[in-house]
């Protein structure tokens, strides 16, 4: 229940953005919704005028359908709204009094009696507004669809009856197909239609973002609640609920995280008969909970297959993110000639700086929230991963965690479009295209994400099959493009190193066989390299076999370094340093450790390294000579 309380006390320390719209980088709308409503995407509008009377009417845009209503338990938790309408906006079989005497269809019982008993009860409560009032005047006239269907908003066949689905048939009677039937999916009686108030003399807030509005449902539907019970969550007697919001990810998103509704077959129940007996919550705090987990998904969360992963913090919002690199965190390109030889202490230092805005706003009640959700099925949504941390060991865990799994990449781009390099972790998205490919499936991806955040937030070790495979990949080059592979290779150092923790920087003093193999490899990639100048762009031969190398290192040595005798002659003088530095490395490997053993991932920290030093030697020495000259 932990999680529940805490995002009820998200929107009680939040209850100040109830009803305030935010939007999310693609402009679309959300807010924090009050209690006893939810979201519903719309797809006519239609306005009534103060009197009760009909205005207009139109079809809505993709683009502004979701709309705030008032809803029921019964509305709000069902799979389908067919069922139970909302007490205000609804689907045209519940709103339109006429909806049969046009040939609209219907299952059982007349639903709209049933709608209009419910808009009644509201409008001639003491808590009704102006508002509410004209629109159960106007719908209690029954015309609806006559009215809609004179402002060309829906339509009739040649036999006086509603077109409830688009046919060609049809085209002979009003040529192109209607709005109304592009924005719709399935029938006409899917339709959903919200109301508006329109006055000549003054602007009015629409209904759906009208606090007042708000209020008085809010205040007419509490005296419909259950009975009291002890909340399992709050831990007060107050009226509880045994039906729970759907719509948590996105509007149309049925997945329920809480639900008890097998109440027939031969299903074994165990110890209990009836939900309650498990648990109970209350309404105010279901309704809270789930609204703030709705805010927070729209504000902050990363939803990748339908899986959601949410931070966020009890007294601050907006907590750095686990799963992102550190340049998200620091976004300032990094010079590579100070900090790649920074120890982890130092490093931990430079990435704990950047989080000091953070660490400033602690308080004695500072926690951060880490929740994985996903759903199996269409109606049911699981909580995979939670977690509750205090805010200061859950940055401490940051800091190693970029401190230690970090290596120099070059593949991020700044807010200008232009290619940087930073130093530090990369994000788990990019750790799993790595391991996996581009083309790696979102279910791949967000596996993969949620295996390695353990490894974040508890320290855990990286799991070793996410290693063996983007070694593998790093370990052949040829099957990417260069981009990909540098990419590639730099996250997987990353990865290593966090197990190895090794430097960018070259250690000259460092014996290890896979690592002198990796310098090997390195210095025969640049001798070739420069050999062929700047002008060829195909692959030297110690990338093109790179792989044979990492499995039979020194079978495969020797074709390389056949290779290279043309080029060495090619180079003169220019290339004595390269071929006295393979000379020099080669005679550090013990004689019994030069064999066909397969290297281990720090061959690929020994080829970085020294590749890295190999081209900052280039660098300056080009430079000197321009300055020179």
């Amino acid at each position: 229940m932990s999680w529940l309380l805490n995002l009820y006390e998200t929107y009680e320390s939040n209850i100040d953005r109830v009803g305030v719209i935010e939007k999310k980088y693609n402009d679309q709308e959300f807010t924090l919704l009050p209690i006893s409503h939810t979201t519903q995407n719309a797809h006519i509008e239609v306005e009534i005028t103060e009197d009760g009377e009909f205005h207009s009417a139109r079809v809505i845009d993709k683009n502004d359908a979701e709309t705030l209503v008032p809803c029921t338990k019964d509305a709000g938790g069902k799979a389908s709204s067919n069922a139970v309408p909302y007490p205000l906006h609804t689907k045209i079989p519940f709103a339109a009094g006429d909806f049969v005497a046009y040939g609209g269809k219907i299952k059982k019982e007349e639903p709209f009696s049933y709608y209009i008993k419910q808009l009644e009860d509201w409008a001639k409560s003491p808590y009704a507004t102006a508002k509410v009032k004209s629109i159960y005047i106007y719908l209690s006239k029954k015309k609806l669809i006559k009215d809609l269907v004179e402002k060309t908003v829906l339509f009739l066949d040649a036999d006086g009856n509603l077109i409830e689905t688009w046919d060609k048939k049809h085209e002979s009677l009003y040529g192109n197909k209607p709005l109304v039937f592009s924005v719709i999916s399935g029938g006409l009686e899917n339709a959903f239609i919200r109301f508006n108030v329109y006055s000549p003399n003054k602007i009015l807030t629409k209904i759906w973002k009208d606090y007042e509005m708000y209020e008085s449902y809010i205040n007419y539907y509490r005296d419909f609640l259950d009975d009291e019970d002890l909340c399992y969550v709050s831990g007060k007697m107050l009226p509880s609920t045994d039906k729970h919001p759907s719509k948590i990810r996105y509007s149309g998103d049925k997945a329920k995280l809480i639900s008890a509704n097998d109440s027939s077959g031969f299903t074994f129940r165990g110890r209990f008969n009836k939900s309650n007996e498990v648990a109970s919550i209350s309404y105010e705090v279901s309704q809270k909970a789930h609204n703030a987990l709705k805010w927070l998904i729209n504000r902050q969360a990363k939803i990748i297959d339908q899986r959601v992963f949410l931070v966020w913090g009890n007294d601050d919002l907006k907590i750095p993110d686990p799963m992102e690199d550190t340049f998200s965190i620091d976004p300032t390109p990094i010079n590579r000639k100070e900090r790649i030889s920074f120890t982890n202490q130092e490093f931990a230092n430079e990435v704990a700086k950047a989080l000091d805005g953070y660490k400033g706003n602690l308080s004695t009640k500072s926690n951060v929230n880490i929740l994985i959700l996903d759903s199996a099925t269409t109606g049911r949504m699981a909580v995979l991963y939670y977690r509750n941390m205090d805010k200061e060991i859950y940055l401490n865990r940051l800091i190693k965690w970029h401190s230690t799994c970090k290596w120099l990449h070059r593949y991020r781009k700044d807010a200008h479009g232009e290619y940087v390099q930073f130093y530090g972790a990369p994000a788990t998205k990019e750790i799993a295209f790595a391991a996996y490919g581009p083309k790696a499936s979102d279910k791949v991806v967000k596996g993969l994400m949620e295996r390695l955040l353990p490894c974040i937030i508890d320290d855990k070790i990286i799991p070793l099959d996410i290693i063996r495979s983007a070694l593998q990949r790093a370990s052949n080059p040829v099957a990417m493009e260069k981009w990909e592979w540098e990419k590639t290779l730099s996250i997987t150092c990353a990865l290593i190193n966090k197990q190895e923790g090794y430097s960018v920087a070259l250690d000259i003093e460092n014996n290890d066989r896979d690592y002198l193999f990796g310098r090997l490899l390195a210095i025969a990639d640049v001798l070739e390299r420069r050999a062929l100048g700047s002008d060829e762009t195909r692959s030297s031969n110690a990338i093109r076999y790179m792989n044979s190398f990492s499995k039979h290192p020194a079978r495969t040595w020797k074709t390389i370094q056949e290779s290279l005798q043309p080029y060495q002659a090619k180079l003169g003088t220019k290339g004595l340093y390269l071929s006295r530095l393979i000379d020099e490395v080669a005679s550090r490997i013990n004689y019994d450790d030069f064999n066909n053993k397969p290297l281990s991932g720090k061959y690929l920290l020994g080829f970085y390294s020294q590749r890295h030093e190999l081209y900052q030697k280039k660098e300056k020495s080009d430079s000197l000579e321009g300055s020179i000259n």
